[in-house]
């Protein structure tokens, strides 16, 4: 698991120079979400978010179809996805623990975003939508997901 130094987060050029895994893993998860439902490479595809426990940090949203998922690390099975980020922020955080939900607010509307303490599209450095988009241009989204299915939870 990927650790942000302190205070990248709060700053908008050095949070915007992250590469992309990470600028998409860290606090744009959302974005990234939001971009692929906007035009989705593959059917049956909905956004979920964990939502950690009260007082703990390891927030995240990612698109899934209830076998795979998709977020800044490509295609996995979605159990293996929340397995990780649980070990990763319980490891971390002892007494971690968290919620899944269905996302069911727009995961690009800066005012819903903004009640859930979250950053909209307009309030980055730059517009993270096209850098969102080449990400998911990038994948060969039928070949990835296909692998990610035949893919055992370890």
């Amino acid at each position: 698991m990927y650790v942000l130094k302190h205070g990248i987060k709060k700053n908008p050029e050095k949070r915007w120079a992250l590469p992309d895994r990470i600028f998409f893993g860290y606090g744009a998860c959302h974005i990234l979400a939001g971009v692929f439902l906007q035009l989705p490479p593959l059917e049956g595809f909905h956004a979920e978010r964990i939502i950690p426990n009260e007082g703990f940090a390891g927030g995240h949203i990612y698109v899934t179809n209830g076998v795979i998922a998709f977020d800044y690390h490509g295609y996995c099975r979605r159990e293996r996805l929340l397995e990780h980020h649980r070990k990763g922020w319980a490891s971390r955080n002892p007494g971690w623990g968290c919620a899944i939900e269905g996302v069911d607010f727009d995961p690009l509307s800066t005012a819903e975003l903004n009640q859930r303490k979250m950053l909209g599209p307009d309030q980055y450095l730059h517009d993270p939508v096209p850098r969102a988009r080449n990400f998911i241009n990038r994948r060969d989204h039928t070949q990835d997901s296909a692998k990610a299915r035949k893919t055992i939870c370890a």
